[in-house]
């Protein structure tokens, strides 16, 4: 579990994509780290296969269907989260790091002294986790929906946010991973299993 406060990113050292998955590399600027540990990489949670200089993962075909992490060139700059101790401040959200799947960036422009993303929901059904002033994750990033439009969302990201992640290289056209509020995805499996029992 994390929280998506984003406070370092990383660079990507290596990466091998393959039919059966990718390996990645990314360097180590967590601090002191263990093998079987879950770091956060764009909002994915990871698995700690080898650690040192370096953090190694392994992530499996399902995982690089719904995230963008195959797309992940060497030198690309990724968003990096320890997992949340039981006795932590809950600063953003709860982010479970079980990726929804891409979203596309339809346009960002500036207002005042914030850049506001409008952001192309992977498929429509998404659309009922979204509520104005909810919660959504972005690249791991706990962000508040601004507004939600017929098949896209917009976020206001403010100045602390953009210099600590990796939103500030993103462009028109580039994929980021969603994750939609776990609170949102039970209330509307609860609404759903509701009217099946009242029929």
């Amino acid at each position: 579990m994390f929280t998506g406060i984003i406070s370092k990113t990383s660079k990507v050292k290596s990466r091998k994509l393959s039919k059966s998955g990718l390996n990645l590399e990314v360097y180590n600027n967590l601090g002191k780290l263990k093998k079987g540990e879950s770091i956060a990489v764009n909002g994915v949670c990871s698995t700690i296969k080898g650690v040192g200089k370096n953090i190694s993962f392994e992530y499996m075909p399902e995982t690089l269907k719904l995230s963008n992490l195959s797309f992940l060139k060497k030198e690309d700059i990724v968003n990096v989260e320890k997992s949340m101790r039981l006795n932590d401040r809950l600063h953003g959200h709860i982010v479970l790091g079980h990726v929804d799947g891409r979203g596309k960036i339809l346009g960002i422009k500036t207002e005042g002294n914030s850049k506001v993303f409008d952001i192309k929901l992977p498929d429509k059904e998404f659309k009922k986790f979204l509520v104005y002033k909810g919660s959504v994750a972005v690249e791991g990033i706990s962000l508040t929906v601004a507004k939600v439009l017929k098949d896209s969302f917009v976020i206001k990201v403010i100045p602390h946010t953009l210099k600590h992640t990796n939103l500030k290289y993103k462009t028109k056209g580039d994929l980021v991973n969603l994750e939609f509020d776990i609170t949102a995805k039970y209330l509307s499996r609860t609404k759903f299993l509701s009217k099946i029992n009242n029929h």
